[in-house]
């Protein structure tokens, strides 16, 4: 194995092109980690495209399976999310005993990530509108969560890059305040540029915030038996917090 990845290799696959995501997750995650990422083309962001996304994971699964990962992590929540929360558990299992090697999901790592801050209600926020969120919030109902609100950013599924991080600090801080008996806050989507106000939403707000990068890179640590914890990007990986 390489230099540059003898603490392990993780293989991603994205579900869109978006830029962003990928370069974030690199600078956040400890030295000695490889990533090895694969992509899909997502690009209109409707029900009907999310469906039709999950068979097109399984011929990216084999490569990264047969380049040697210790690890795949198939992004997305949405695609799994429409599946249910048992209907995702069920096909990680599938992969991971055709493949033998471990998974998860941007779903599955929400929740993970959830639990181990001890959530019990929760209040999320995407760039969806419709009842796309209320297939995302019967997916954190069916894994044992109070989802108070599901709140949806109106927004071209393609410029969602475009938002400023104190737009989306905005929107968030409002959808909390909905719903202020929320013990944590729940960012879907990987495709927020908003690193840079995590800390400031737990500050103002007093709750834990669960965004897909820093969660993706918490677990990535755990699942290759690392502890580093990385500041500025919410509590979670601020303090490497046991899952």
């Amino acid at each position: 194995m390489a230099f540059t990845s003898w603490r392990g290799v993780v293989g991603c696959i994205k579900p869109t092109l978006r830029p962003g995501g990928l370069e974030e997750l690199i600078r956040m995650l400890p030295e000695g980690i490889g990533v090895l990422p694969l992509f899909l083309n997502i690009n209109k962001g409707t029900t009907d495209e999310f469906k039709r996304a999950v068979a097109p994971y399984e011929p990216l699964l084999a490569q990264l399976a047969d380049a040697g990962c210790d690890l795949i992590h198939p992004e997305g929540a949405p695609p799994f999310m429409l599946l249910g929360y048992k209907g995702e558990a069920e096909l990680l299992k599938k992969w991971e005993r055709k493949h033998k090697i471990p998974m998860f999901t941007s779903g599955s790592n929400h929740v993970r990530a959830l639990r181990a801050l001890k959530a019990k209600k929760i209040v999320g926020a995407t760039y969806f509108t419709g009842k796309i969120n209320d297939v995302f919030a019967k997916y954190f109902d069916e894994a044992g969560f109070d989802v108070l609100g599901m709140e949806g950013l109106d927004v071209a599924f393609g410029d969602v890059g475009q938002l400023s991080s104190h737009q989306v600090y905005a929107f968030v801080k409002q959808a909390f305040l909905k719903h202020r008996k929320a013990d944590a806050i729940y960012l879907l989507g990987s495709g927020w540029r908003v690193l840079d106000v995590i800390d400031a939403l737990e500050q103002d707000l007093g709750v834990p915030v669960v965004h897909p990068i820093p969660a993706r890179c918490w677990e990535i640590q755990l699942r290759l038996t690392i502890r580093q914890p990385v500041k500025g990007y919410g509590r979670l990986l601020a303090e490497m917090i046991e899952g």
